[in-house]
Formats: C-alpha cells, structure tokens, sequence
C-alpha cells in the first residue's frame, strides 16, 4: 500500500507546485490591460475587414487607444453611428465616415462575353484565372466563380448570369471583396449621388478589347473629349471616372459607343 501511495503523493505534491509556480508567474508576468482600447473594441462591428487600415478591430482599438491615430471614423462598416461612440470613449470629434459600397466594374455577361473553354476545375476565381486567363474569351473581366462572395461576412454580393453584382442594402464597404477579387474589379463607388461609372478594366487595343467583349471600353476617348469637368481620363486604353470631379451630368454615357459607361445613383433602401 505505501508503495502505491508515495508515487501519488509526490505526483500531487509536484501538480501543487506547479499550479502555484503558474498562479505567481501569472501575476508577475501580467499583461496589464488597455480598458480604453477594451472599451473601443466593444463599440467596433468585429468584420476585422481591415478598411480601417490596421490589421483589424483589435489593432484599430489599440492604435487609437496608444495615441497611434486620432481618426475616430475610419470603421467604414459601422459607419457614422460607431464613428461618434468611439469618439464619445477618446474625447475626440468624430469626423463623418463617407458613405459608400461597393460595386462590380464588369459586363461580361454570357450576352456579351463568349466563354474560350471547358473549365472543370476547381471552381475559385483565383485559381481559374492561373489557366489561360479563366474561362471567358475576356482575360481582365468578371469569371463568376464567386470568391468575392464567399468572403463577404454581409452576404451581400451574389452571381447573375456569370457576373458578381452587390446588393447596396447589405454592403457596408468592409472592402474584403475589393482585395479579394484577383482581377481588381470591385470598386468603392459613393452613395446617394449621380455618377459614372465605367464597367470595365478591359486594357487591350479596341480590336482586340471587341473580339473579348460587346460591352467593352475601346479606348476611343470619346468620354474624355465630352466630359466638362475633365473627370474621365484613358489610360492605357481605357476610361477611368474620377468620381470626386464627376458632376453625374452624364454626357459620357450618351457618348460611349459600346455602352460600357453607366450612369448610377446607388442608394440604400432602408
């Protein structure tokens, strides 16, 4: 019997000091806590997005919370409402978040895009896009494959007819689909207000830019010429909007000969 017992004994008696080894190392050794970037993170939405510019909510917290920063709305998915709380926790003006969402800058629709192959493999954007540009005769537009849909935490973004579109009542512009979409189609575009906008990347000569796509930018300028407010620009064969100079008077789109320049008033309906 005592045999048996003294193992026990020492195995318990070595679990004691060790328990209390760990106790005193777990005070001594205390992290102390930052109640005030505790206090932030509490008020942001936790998409840990990274629009903010840090690595997420908790580095956002701590940034503000250290002095790093003292821009209290750059959470652009909680929008003016978190803006004025973590404002209201730093004694700081809260500053007003622009209002935006995302849009996809595509037509590539089966309408207007031919597909060049029988793609059977696994079905991911980023992946296709490593076999011969992706499956559509157009090597800069949308595949459809949806990895822009399976990183949005708003289920906001769904596929029509081969092409991501985002529904602007869901979309809280966390932009992980604009960093997840591996041919940079996914624009931030600014709500309640007219503009335009072209709907393609497409930066091949126009011969080639028709063959790809019916509804693709040929370069031919014609928007830039018109535009009174210079806010469009060519550049390497195709149009940029510049929205902070666009007046939405939308003369560019009456003048686009293949109709790849919209003009759009996104508004939330809610």
């Amino acid at each position: 019997m005592n045999g048996i017992m003294i193992p026990v004994i020492l195995v318990a008696a070595i679990g004691l000091i060790a328990g209390l080894g760990l106790s005193v190392a777990s005070i001594v050794f205390a992290v102390p806590k930052d109640e005030k970037a505790e206090a932030i993170r509490e008020v942001l939405p936790g998409a840990n997005c990274g629009a903010c510019g840090y690595s997420g909510c908790d580095g956002y917290a701590a940034a503000l919370s250290k002095g790093e920063t003292d821009v209290c709305n750059k959470c652009t998915p909680g929008g003016n409402d978190v803006a004025k709380q973590v404002a209201q926790i730093m004694g700081l003006e809260a500053g007003a978040v622009t209002p935006q969402v995302a849009a996809v800058m595509c037509c590539g629709n089966s309408a207007n895009v031919d597909t060049k192959l029988d793609y059977s493999g696994v079905h991911s954007c980023k992946i296709a896009t490593q076999l011969f540009g992706g499956p559509k005769a157009c090597v800069y537009g949308c595949i459809g494959f949806g990895d822009c849909v399976e990183v949005c935490p708003y289920e906001a973004i769904f596929i029509c007819d081969g092409v991501a579109r985002i529904n602007p009542d869901k979309c809280r512009a966390c932009q992980l689909c604009v960093k997840t979409c591996p041919r940079g189609l996914i624009d931030m575009f600014p709500l309640d207000t007219v503009k335009s906008a072209v709907l393609c990347v497409n930066h091949d000569k126009g011969a080639n830019t028709r063959k790809q796509c019916k509804a693709g930018c040929i370069g031919c300028m014609k928007c830039e010429k018109v535009c009174p407010q210079g806010a469009v620009k060519v550049e390497n064969f195709c149009a940029k909007v510049d929205y902070d100079k666009c007046s939405g008077c939308g003369q560019c789109h009456e003048v686009c000969p293949v109709g790849c320049i919209d003009l759009y008033e996104i508004k939330k309906h809610f």
